[in-house]
């Protein structure tokens, strides 16, 4: 485990697992890293994998959390484990990892964003996150994931009905739903960022799954016109959770990618 301090004071945490070329792992929305830990044991096979705490999920955060805070964040754990490292980002997780990669450049050799839902032009959530924050405030946080899933992600609307009430039932998720509508609203006060992408100069390798919402699809298409240095990978039969249901498959898409970032690296020396 690597312990750091932040920009502001913040105590910053990550886990480590596994040898070799640094892998940071920046996980998604309504979660607490667990959902990587299939990938993470596949990838520490041949890497180094730190897993950051975002501040986003953490239980002893009380104030409000912006994108730039978890970019401090992720940047202080790169600074203490002094080494380059391939920063993987999923979901919002991706989207704090892009604004890494443009602020901080000097600390990657790359970077993996899986399905990041940037602003492509019209603010993250809409009407719809008013009213998921709404809902938060009156403590009814299946209701505000229900409004999240089907009007923000674009989950037909009987099946977000079921994860509402699997909210309602899982003491964990019920935990994160606060935090992840505050992640939605930390996207949409970060505003359109094309503009910064559009000056990242290392490698990025895009991914998406077949299975996904258009939208994400749509986003990622716009990514790799904007990004100078981009490779996309399109997962069969996958969706936004390959994590959990391909861990292999999306494992082997990072691993490639980053043997050829290390094989050109070592051309060009």
């Amino acid at each position: 485990m690597i312990s750091t301090t932040s920009a502001g004071g913040t105590t910053v945490i990550a886990t480590v697992n596994g040898s070799g070329p640094a892998i940071l792992i920046v996980h998604p929305g309504l979660d607490d890293g667990a959902a990587w830990r299939k990938a993470t044991d596949i990838l520490a096979e041949q890497f180094t994998v730190l897993n950051i705490m975002r501040r986003q999920y953490r239980d002893d955060i009380r104030r409000r959390v912006a994108i730039a805070d978890e970019v401090a964040d992720v940047a202080a754990i790169c600074d203490a484990l002094q080494r380059s490292v391939l920063i993987v980002g999923h979901s919002s997780g991706g989207v704090v990892s892009l604004e890494a990669l443009a602020a901080r450049p000097d600390l990657f050799v790359g970077g993996v964003v899986y399905e990041p839902p940037v602003d492509i032009g019209q603010p993250i959530g809409g009407e719809s996150l008013d009213h998921a924050v709404q809902a938060i405030a009156e403590n009814k946080p299946g209701k505000a994931i229900q409004i999240f899933t089907r009007d923000m992600v674009g989950l037909p609307a009987g099946q977000s009905r079921i994860i509402r009430i699997f909210v309602g039932l899982s003491p964990k998720l019920k935990r994160l739903a606060p935090s992840q509508i505050a992640d939605i609203v930390a996207m949409r006060d970060l505003g359109t960022r094309l503009g910064t992408y559009a000056g990242i100069e290392l490698p990025v390798l895009l991914i998406g799954g077949d299975h996904s919402p258009a939208n994400l699809g749509e986003r990622l298409d716009v990514l790799t016109r904007t990004i100078p240095h981009t490779e996309r990978v399109l997962l069969p039969g996958q969706g936004h959770s390959a994590n959990q249901r391909a861990p292999h498959d999306l494992a082997a898409a990072i691993t490639k990618f980053y043997h050829r970032i290390l094989i050109s690296k070592k051309e060009t020396h």
